[in-house]
């Protein structure tokens, strides 16, 4: 993860443990006979050890269990009434592919805790690694496991859609940590909740903790953010202004633009149908507005987002049919994976939409708002982490209420240029207090403070 670069940069004593998913990842792990070498990154010596995992039980692990079942369950997106089925195909997954997979990691993860020391400190990422910290703790009793969840954590009766034995695997697994970590306060309280209701676990919302096995799991909230410097050095680039300038001789006079990986949890059929909306409702729009869309396709070996792309591209083709001219097309739809084409548009945007249905953070609000330069407004979904932080500086919107965000939609493009550029210095003010480094550090304290041999800083 990028975020947590920074910590193993010329640091001999912290180890990145990641798949080796290219082939070329798999030639260095071979190279090395699968154990931890030194790398260069930016600079310096960054210290990686690479899993290589068999192909059919990462397939199980990745397309069959994390991503949809687990990822769904956390974004609130299964229609019950229709899905998920959960049947042998789905519980060999299960045993054989997401419990393989975390065991695999675990014990490289339990070798390298062994070469550098008991007291060493563990961090794993994310909804992949659930059963990891147990596994680990097992083996190396006297570590300090330190897990962040980068994406929503729902309510305990979303849970339920697992059969009893597999979430309990989950939660437990989860529970070996020290620290378990969220954006967001929503999410830290409802993983309480979870534990309480579906384990029957003694929890504390005082201290925000978990007792389990006559120990206590620390619960907390950091919003993650960007680096500020290296994003606005990356903006001012040479690519990035040309792509700008190109973008200038095709732009009307005003321009919503969302920037999004074609998740169904990111919410853009609905965000197209407000703009459909605001287009009937205001035919003085027509010709003066363009709706740009960057979308990276995305786990396209996953069948539900391969519909949904086909969904997107169907819904843009009936709104341009249906609004547009042979001079103006209402929808621009780029479906690449150009960031620095997308970063160009962040700074010429008037309205930036991010509507997502539920999402851990969304940092594309805070890229946005950064870069931008022409005081653009942002429209942001209630359902967003980042809404906690840039909430009360832009105009949010019920993710499911399309009447809302065409209203919302309208209200940025006609607001006075005084309160555009108001909204937009408190969003770039809170960007640039609350970086990647606050992030980072505050993580690093709370360790410190579990664990004394843990110094609180970065070193």
């Amino acid at each position: 993860m990028t975020a947590l670069s920074g910590l193993a940069v010329d640091r001999s004593d912290v180890v990145w443990v990641a798949a080796a998913i290219a082939d070329d990842d798999k030639a260095v792990a071979a190279e090395h006979g699968g154990q931890a070498f030194t790398a260069e990154r930016d600079g310096g010596n960054f210290r990686v050890r690479f899993v290589e995992n068999d192909p059919e039980a990462h397939h199980r692990f990745y397309a069959i269990i994390a991503n949809p079942i687990l990822w769904f369950i956390q974004h609130y997106l299964w229609d019950l009434s229709n899905a998920p089925d959960i049947g042998h195909h789905e519980k060999d997954a299960f045993v054989h592919g997401y419990v393989a997979v975390n065991e695999q990691f675990a014990d490289a993860v339990a070798e390298e805790v062994e070469r550098l020391g008991h007291d060493a400190v563990v961090m794993t990422h994310d909804y992949h690694f659930y059963l990891l910290p147990a596994m680990v703790r097992q083996r190396c009793p006297g570590v300090l496991l330190q897990h962040f969840i980068h994406i929503p954590w729902p309510q305990p009766d979303a849970w339920r859609v697992l059969p009893t034995e597999m979430r309990s695997m989950i939660l437990e697994g989860a529970l070996g940590n020290d620290l378990i970590a969220f954006h967001t306060e929503r999410s830290a309280r409802n993983f309480l909740l979870t534990c309480q209701e579906l384990l029957d676990l003694e929890v504390s919302f005082r201290n925000m903790c978990v007792q389990i096995d006559g120990r206590r799991v620390a619960v907390r909230w950091y919003p993650i953010s960007i680096d500020v410097a290296d994003f606005e050095r990356l903006a001012m680039s040479e690519t990035v202004r040309a792509n700008e300038e190109e973008l200038k001789t095709r732009r009307r006079e005003r321009l919503i633009v969302r920037v999004d990986r074609t998740d169904l949890s990111k919410n853009i059929l609905r965000g197209f149908k407000a703009y459909d909306v605001l287009l009937h409702e205001h035919p003085e729009l027509h010709g003066e507005v363009t709706f740009l869309a960057h979308l990276q396709p995305s786990r396209q070996d996953v069948p539900e987002y391969v519909e949904y792309v086909e969904q997107i591209k169907r819904l843009v083709a009936d709104i341009n049919l249906k609004h547009g001219t042979t001079e103006w097309q209402p929808i621009d739809l780029q479906l690449d994976d150009d960031f620095l084409q997308a970063l160009a548009a962040y700074k010429q945007f008037d309205v930036l939409l991010v509507n997502s249905i539920y999402d851990g953070m969304n940092l594309v609000a805070k890229e946005g708002v950064l870069v931008n330069e022409r005081n653009g407004v942002l429209v942001l979904s209630e359902n967003t982490g980042v809404h906690d932080e840039l909430g009360a500086f832009a105009l949010d919107v019920n993710p499911f209420d399309v009447s809302d965000q065409a209203e919302k939609l309208y209200a940025a493009l006609t607001m006075p240029p005084e309160e555009k550029r108001a909204r937009r210095d408190q969003c770039v003010a809170v960007v640039r207090e609350n970086d990647l480094t606050k992030w980072l550090d505050h993580q690093l304290e709370d360790i410190a403070k579990l664990d004394p041999n843990t110094p609180p800083d970065r070193g």
